[in-house]
């Protein structure tokens, strides 16, 4: 049973109690479930709009998509130009992890987007491995 439906049920009900219509309680009642009615078919068409925006977001997905086939010729296993390197800081205030990239690095200092902690990084120390990888004990892998 859908919004609607109750409500018709509900003024039903009320009818059926008998009230005297000019009574103080009848009209309350019928101001009450006036109301409903209306709460009831602005749900009715917030439920109609939002199926129809979704059908529309629907199709403008699949146009996008299409589009992005056509002029962009990305592969799915091709898309090493555009990984970036994404590096993890702790904040030692708030312990939330923040991933950062390469240019947020580079400028040496933010902000905590969680507490608000003014962050420093000195990347001076940083050694740079160059290793290939493959069977390294220098721990760049983990």
């Amino acid at each position: 049973m859908n919004i609607a439906e109750k409500v018709a049920y509900l003024r039903g009900l009320l009818k059926g109690l008998s009230f005297d219509e000019d009574s103080k309680e009848a009209k309350v009642f019928d101001a009450i479930i006036d109301t409903l009615d209306e709460i009831a078919m602005a749900i009715t068409d917030l439920e109609e709009n939002q199926g129809e925006l979704e059908e529309l977001v629907s199709i403008i997905d699949e146009d996008l998509g299409e589009l992005e086939d056509d002029y962009y010729d990305l592969d799915d296993e091709d898309d090493s130009d555009f990984e970036e390197d994404y590096y993890e800081v702790v904040c030692p205030t708030c312990g939330d992890t923040i991933c950062l990239d390469e240019e947020m690095l580079d400028e040496g200092e933010m902000a905590c987007p969680n507490c608000g902690e003014h962050l420093e990084f000195d990347l001076d120390d940083i050694e740079a491995c160059d290793c290939a990888h493959e069977g390294c004990d220098c721990g760049c892998q983990e």
